[in-house]
């Protein structure tokens, strides 16, 4: 099968100053085509982050776009409800009230739409002004879609007739325990059951929105070849790929790009899939309304946020894809700060639960930039492990080399070398805990989150293990970070070769 992936790829256009909609050509293959998709996925903030994004521009390009003719319908492919300093006050009220304001079409789930549990994910579906398709994600009390969604929907759209289905990952990255009433099937099961119903209701073109990883949108093509178009999250950089005859796209992350999709069908039957990647950034106006709600929520978040707990003298790397494959003095700080909460002999933290996907500069930390760094409401626990179980965890985390994986262990109180050419659960050399080698007969207490200790990212050896801090009696993180800062009040992190990775 003939397979191309471009990241970042050469498709992308910068606008200058001008509206979008005259920069369509009258000409173009796209111009007549009865469908605009325009694609967004893992949108955590309203605002513009480091100048790009913000759902305010996303309004005015979606109305340009309709002033202009063409039929635009903004579709988000899950994660927006949390992570994000908002939603750790409002627990996403503020994402839904601001993409019902800049028109929202259609959307299906993430895993951290699960954050907040599911009586407040039920709440924030009903509050939403948009269509959601939902096609596995089953209440166990009704044995329909969550939240009232609709497991398939089916639009026309000029000589079209398009059915749209909706796949969220099933995996452990959504905590079991956030999951009352709630049953997660296969998503390509879910699929074999409602792709015949969109063809028995005549749709001519299939666009599966899924949350899924990028392995498994290619394991659903390639079980279901009559998927024309994959509107897809959960990686947070852009992608595009074809697999057969099907389109993958997925817009990065925080709306700093929209995927614009225009879609026809030939007489022949083929279908057409026409693709940009559009920087969303100042050089588009905010649309007022929609940016009159997404301040309204900033101001209420008020001035508490804005505490100064301390100060960092040098810049914290935040950045996710080198926080996910290796060694950063943020990831040193954060750990640092788990390990002496709970004073613990060790500390090893999954670095999905560090956030931000920026380099935070010299000068104050505030209450909302510790947030930021971790938006999730997570707890500090401690067990008691034999030395082979922490070699387990640290093996598991970095599984996945030369990929980065929110599973990748940063760690403190001890050190590592990493073999990444030995098989994944064999990766892991020459650990010290304190400049002694690990002891195969002695006890070590290891500082970790509640996400991990309930199995998250694979930590599954964790499991059954002599908790010492459980959750209900663990600090928050964002809580020991504070502490943290606040005891040094100036903070000096920096990479000190804890994990040397071989070539």
């Amino acid at each position: 099968m003939k397979r191309a992936l471009l990241v970042l790829c050469a498709l992308i256009v910068c606008f200058g100053g001008a509206d979008f909609a005259q920069q369509e050509e009258p000409s173009s293959p796209r111009a007549h085509a009865p469908l605009t998709i325009l694609q967004l996925n893992d949108v955590y903030s309203a605002t513009p982050v480091d100048g790009a994004g913000g759902l305010a521009r996303v309004a005015t390009l979606k109305q340009q776009l309709a002033a202009a003719g063409r039929t635009p319908l903004l579709v988000l492919a899950g994660d927006f409800l949390s992570p994000s300093v908002a939603s750790s006050v409002f627990k996403g009220e503020q994402m839904v009230a601001s993409l019902n304001a800049a028109g929202l079409d259609l959307a299906t789930l993430g895993n951290h739409e699960f954050d907040f549990g599911v009586d407040i994910l039920v709440q924030r579906m009903r509050d939403a002004k948009w269509q959601w398709v939902v096609s596995n994600v089953i209440d166990t009390d009704t044995g329909k879609p969550i939240g009232g969604a609709a497991p398939y929907v089916v639009r026309p759209f000029g000589a079209l007739k398009v059915g749209f289905i909706g796949l969220c990952l099933n995996t452990e990255e959504i905590s079991r325990d956030k999951l009352t009433h709630v049953r997660l099937d296969d998503p390509l099961e879910a699929a074999g059951t409602y792709l015949p119903r969109l063809k028995s209701e005549g749709a001519n073109v299939i666009v599966a929105i899924t949350h899924l990883a990028f392995a498994d949108d290619r394991a659903l093509i390639e079980r279901f070849p009559e998927i024309d178009l994959i509107v897809g999250g959960h990686e947070h950089y852009p992608i595009t790929a074809t697999e057969g005859r099907t389109f993958i796209s997925k817009a990065g992350s925080d709306a700093k790009f929209v995927a614009r999709i225009d879609v026809d069908r030939r007489a022949s039957g083929a279908v057409e899939r026409f693709y940009e990647l559009i920087p969303i950034t100042s050089a588009l106006p905010d649309e007022p309304r929609t940016a009159e709600v997404v301040a309204s929520y900033e101001t209420r978040l008020g001035s508490e946020l804005n505490t100064v707990v301390g100060t960092s003298s040098v810049p914290l790397d935040a950045d996710t894809i080198r926080l996910r494959a290796g060694e950063t003095n943020l990831g040193d700080f954060f750990a640092d700060a788990v390990r002496d909460d709970a004073k613990a002999d060790v500390a090893i933290v999954n670095a999905g639960s560090i956030r931000g996907d920026r380099v935070y500069p010299v000068g104050p930390l505030t209450r909302r930039t510790l947030i930021e760094m971790h938006p999730f409401g997570g707890v500090i626990c401690k067990v008691a492990v034999a030395a082979a179980i922490i070699t387990q965890a640290l093996n598991n985390g970095v599984s996945k080399l030369p990929a980065t994986a929110g599973q990748f262990p940063q760690v403190s109180g001890l050190t590592l070398h990493v073999d990444p050419n030995q098989p994944p659960d064999n990766r892991v050399r020459d650990v010290r805990v304190a400049g002694a080698p690990l002891d195969p007969n002695r006890t070590y207490t290891v500082a970790i989150t509640d996400y991990m200790l309930t199995g998250g990212d694979g930590y599954g050896m964790f499991k059954g293990q002599r908790v010492l801090i459980a959750p209900e009696a663990g600090d928050l993180i964002v809580a020991a970070l504070e502490k943290y800062v606040a005891a040094k009040k100036a903070v000096a992190p920096k990479v000190e070769g804890r994990i040397v990775i071989d070539p």
